[in-house]
């Protein structure tokens, strides 16, 4: 009486434990950063280094902040959401890149934004890792777009 239950609790837990090692497993597959395959550990240190650095803007989802496509009472944008509802992916690697470690504006002269500059808070490969790990969040879909989008500017996928 009691031994179906727990066969099917058994079974049931047995699948969900495998699909949560193949989504562990499968996150940096097929993915590529600045032209370079993205390493599991290259993932994970992104997924840090996001909660770390980028999540109290962008949210600890990928969500962005409310209203993130009306300017604030200051006149600056909110921060938009790395998902796929906003416009990262619209971006090449390079790009993305660029805008990390310069800051918004280090790349569009006179462009005044809440992002800082993070190039003398993370490293390159950090800032790498999580790209990483953003784009390892995004659909085939959005992942596809921003593949063509990169090798056009001329960066890999």
């Amino acid at each position: 009486m009691f031994l179906l239950p727990a066969v099917t609790f058994s079974v049931l837990a047995a699948i969900a434990a495998h699909g949560q090692q193949q989504s562990d497993n499968t996150p940096a597959e097929r993915l590529t950063v600045l032209g370079h395959p993205v390493t599991d550990e290259q993932f994970t240190l992104g997924r840090q280094v996001y909660a770390q650095n980028c999540a109290s803007c962008h949210g600890t989802n990928l969500q962005g902040q409310p209203d993130w496509r009306r300017r604030l009472s200051n006149g600056r944008m909110p921060a938009p959401p790395h998902d796929e509802s906003g416009h990262t992916w619209h971006h090449s690697d390079q790009d993305l890149f660029d805008i990390t470690k310069l800051g918004v504006g280090g790349i569009v002269a006179g462009y005044e934004s809440d992002m800082p500059a993070f190039e003398d808070i993370l490293s390159d490969e950090e800032i790498a890792a999580v790209l990483a790990f953003i784009k390892s969040t995004w659909p085939e879909r959005q992942r596809e777009s921003q593949a063509r989008v990169t090798a056009k500017a001329g960066g890999g996928s």
